[in-house]
């Protein structure tokens, strides 16, 4: 073990030694296009990682990731819920512009489609080799999987790992699963993943990532790491069980942070750390009815399936030794809709035909005096083309919907949710994230003008992509991907 005593397969820089940190004028020096590195975790919550105040803290290597790197304090995920979230990162449009909503199931019949544009798709038509590994979640069927939509090779998970038969509530009619699935390219190696191997899954998908680093060195890649975990249900690998001492949640972040770990070691012991930008974020915020096998938004309000911050705002860390100047904040807002355009301005790729919605954000990251979010305002829609809440400046706008709380309800435990209770938004409320990241006082009368001015910007949002809580169609939407 290493100075951390945390489990190794050999390729992690021990963060006694520290990381590579080199000059950013070093890179003016740099003759290749930048490997591109993503890696994406499932309802992992703005409070769980130490550099975003978790005490104590369970990942190390996401840490040093801050203080080498650039860290974000207001980055927000597309849609706070699986499917449409994966959309929104992948493709730099709204997902409900593309038709993705929710979470899709195993008996969904649509997916992504042939005319959407991916990173993957992006990289590849400069030369890159691209690799997915983890959860995919845009459609299970063939037409649909990664290997149709840019990427070379596969190793993961159709959809999330709670679609299974081993479900605590798998008994009812509407939580009725088939086998789950592990895939390879575009064949199913496992038709069955059990119980005991899911707790293998966070490892042998690092082995892949680490592999591919190995193997594609020489060349530019694009390796998009997503992890399953840590969505219910809890699997940590046998070297990780009990290591935290603070249960299982605990103990499935301590092997997420490994596997972050290896995969910036596999960097530096392939020699391309220099030539690679690596970007850590989530999906959407912690499944607060599952209890302790849920993660925890800090101080934001509420989780997974709301647009309140508690849902939507995650940790988002870049690292990129030699041009990301270390140990740098960014409180500007950006979302994962900007990835794409921003890698594609780092590699010299053309924009989809198709419009999208993300913008250019590498001033940001690189935290450029006097640089600006590049939106007017960022959109916040929930369920079928709800829109819920806008955010323009410092100022979010929460529009009357329905909303899902724990709030005097008892939460889940040891794997077993709890049960939600539903609450309404009845008018306009007006936050001033800067000094109230809680959500707590509503400033609607104190504002007027500003209420009037995020109005305005919301019916743009409708005519383009409509809103189902108004009524509106919008004209800018997409169909999703379907085997008719």
């Amino acid at each position: 073990m290493n100075d951390l005593a945390i489990p190794t397969m050999g390729y992690l820089v021990a963060l006694g030694v520290g990381w590579l940190c080199v000059s950013p004028a070093n890179a003016a020096e740099r003759k290749r296009p930048p490997n591109i590195v993503v890696i994406f975790a499932d309802d992992l919550g703005y409070g769980d990682l130490g550099c975003y105040g978790a005490a104590p803290s369970q990942t190390p290597h996401l840490d040093r990731m801050a203080q080498k790197g650039v860290r974000f304090t207001d980055f927000y995920a597309a849609q706070p819920v699986c499917s449409a979230s994966r959309a929104g990162l992948l493709t730099g449009c709204y997902p409900n512009r593309i038709g993705i909503h929710g979470a899709l199931s195993p008996a969904a019949t649509v997916g992504i489609a042939d005319a959407e544009t991916t990173i993957a798709e992006l990289l590849k038509s400069k030369g890159y080799a691209t690799c997915a590994v983890g959860k995919w979640h845009l459609g299970h069927l063939p037409p649909f999987l990664p290997t149709r939509h840019g990427f070379d090779e596969y190793l993961g998970l159709p959809y999330s790992n709670d679609m299974w038969p081993h479900h605590p509530e798998a008994k009812t009619k509407e939580r009725s699963y088939p086998n789950l699935p592990l895939i390879d390219g575009d064949k199913v190696v496992d038709a069955e993943i059990t119980p005991e191997e899911m707790s293998t899954l966070t490892r042998r998908y690092t082995e892949r990532a680490v592999d591919f680093i190995q193997r594609q060195q020489e060349q530019p890649f694009f390796l998009y790491f997503a992890h399953t975990m840590p969505h219910v249900p809890l699997y940590a690998g046998k070297r990780f069980q009990g290591v935290t001492q603070k249960g299982v949640y605990a103990d499935v972040l301590r092997e997420i942070d490994w596997s972050v770990g290896e995969v910036i070691g596999a960097l530096e012991k392939a020699g391309v750390a220099q030539d690679t930008l690596v970007i850590f974020t989530s999906d959407n915020g912690p499944w607060l009815n599952y209890g302790n096998h849920g993660g925890s938004a800090g101080p934001l309000r509420e989780g997974k399936g709301t647009v309140w911050e508690g849902g939507i705002r995650e940790p988002f860390l870049a690292y990129w030794p030699g041009t990301i100047r270390p140990n740098t904040v960014q409180h500007a807002p950006a979302m994962t809709i900007d990835l794409l355009p921003t890698i594609a301005h780092l590699t010299g790729c053309v924009l989809p035909q198709l419009p999208i919605d993300g913008k250019n954000i590498w001033p940001l990251i690189q935290c450029e005096p006097g640089a600006t979010t590049p939106h007017e305002a960022y959109w916040f829609y929930y369920k079928v083309h709800e829109l819920q809440a806008i955010r323009s400046g410092k100022w979010k706008l929460i529009f009357p919907h329905s909303y899902r709380t724990m709030q005097g309800q008892a939460p889940g435990k040891d794997g077993t949710p709890g049960k939600y209770r539903m609450q309404k938004v009845t008018s306009p409320e007006l936050y001033d994230l800067e000094k109230d990241i809680g959500e707590r006082h509503n400033l609607a009368v104190e504002h007027p003008e500003v209420v009037q001015r995020l109005q305005a910007l919301a019916n743009r949002a409708r005519a383009d992509l409509g809103d189902a809580l108004t009524s509106q169609r919008g004209t800018g939407r997409r169909s999703a991907g379907t085997t008719e």
